[in-house]
């Protein structure tokens, strides 16, 4: 998605506010406007429960040719949301015609059937999910995180006979293991498709099931301090700001899905409900060894009426037996080939 371009025109706009935070209105006796008061909890608080989507097209960074542009007008969310759509299309092969397009023998993993992007750019037409920053970009990498991106992108190059060097089960994405799910963050990122998570919550409690690779994190809300042990999905702290649910994360394992990231990153989400069918979320990434500087995302989350699937990510996956049984194979054939070259 940061690589994304938007073939639009740069015209004049006047901000749009982000879809939910202006107040919703209700007709006052005197005939004035009120702000939407949320549903409460039995302890007081506001009601966040339920299946909220949180898919979306608009992507985490803005394309640079829109500088400082924070939103984009009707026309043209309405252009990009088609042609983003053709340019992604798994169904679409001829390039003439737009559709994602895979290098000479790759293998296209679904068609566009399975895919879950979105309709619309969000209500809010910004041009990038990225808040903070002002410019809509990721801040530069540190020395250490473009070290780190380096090596990533070494094990996933190919060498030059095609042999993947990720040909391991212990250097396989995590996402592919399934250990984490590719948009179930946290933080939650909108991804090709499950953008859907359930909240539950009682007074001590509240519990955070995705359902991509149905990652599931329970967030206490008594007060007590982060703890020692290092996690998947790290160590989330909860508490109540006013009506804003506030949940902290540190202690993180490794890596998390979203790109970049290391242990040392410290995730502060915000879930503020903002009308009947919007939940505002907003995350700030504090991860020094990998950017300069925090930077803060926005997500405008629907309420969904659709329930939530299971995702049994390795049941029955012969991929993964496939992929290292190939790398074996490979293997083989250059030892054979080393063997006949030197007789």
């Amino acid at each position: 998605m940061r690589a994304l371009a938007v073939p639009i025109a740069v015209v004049s706009l006047a901000p749009v506010p982000v879809a939910g935070q202006a107040p919703t209105s209700a007709a006052k006796s005197t005939g004035g406007p009120k702000a939407w008061t949320p549903p409460r909890t039995p302890d007081g608080r506001p009601d966040l429960q339920g299946v909220w989507d949180y898919r979306t097209i608009t992507p985490l960074e803005r394309p640079i040719a829109l500088g400082a542009r924070q939103f984009l007008t009707g026309e043209e969310a309405a252009n990009f949301e088609k042609e983003e759509n053709r340019r992604q299309n798994r169904d679409l092969i001829d390039p003439a015609k737009g559709g994602a397009q895979y290098p000479p023998g790759g293998v296209v993993p679904y068609n566009e059937f399975w895919y879950d992007r979105g309709s619309k750019i969000t209500a809010s037409r910004r041009t990038s999910l990225i808040v903070d920053p002002p410019d809509g970009r990721l801040p530069p990498r540190t020395p250490e995180g473009q070290k780190r991106a380096a090596a990533r992108a070494a094990v996933q190059r190919e060498d030059q006979l095609g042999r993947a060097q990720a040909d391991s089960y212990e250097d396989r994405p995590l996402q592919e293991r399934c250990i984490v799910g590719f948009n179930s963050g946290p933080p939650m990122t909108p991804g090709a498709y499950n953008n859907n998570f359930q909240l539950f919550q009682n007074a001590g409690y509240v519990a955070i099931l995705n359902e991509m690779v149905h990652a599931a994190r329970l967030v206490p809300l008594d007060g007590r301090p982060h703890g020692s042990v290092r996690q998947w999905l790290g160590d989330p702290r909860g508490r109540w700001e006013g009506d804003t649910l506030v949940v902290d994360t540190t202690h993180f394992y490794r890596e998390t899905s979203l790109a970049g990231s290391s242990a040392s990153m410290r995730l502060v989400e915000r879930f503020t409900r903002v009308d009947a069918d919007t939940l505002l979320y907003e995350f700030t990434v504090d991860n020094p060894s990998t950017w300069t500087k925090p930077w803060t995302a926005q997500i405008p989350m629907k309420k969904s009426q659709d329930q939530m699937y299971e995702y049994a990510c390795h049941e029955g996956n012969y991929g993964m037996l496939n992929m290292l049984e190939g790398a074996r194979a490979q293997e083989k054939a250059a030892e054979e080939a080393g063997k006949k070259g030197s007789r």
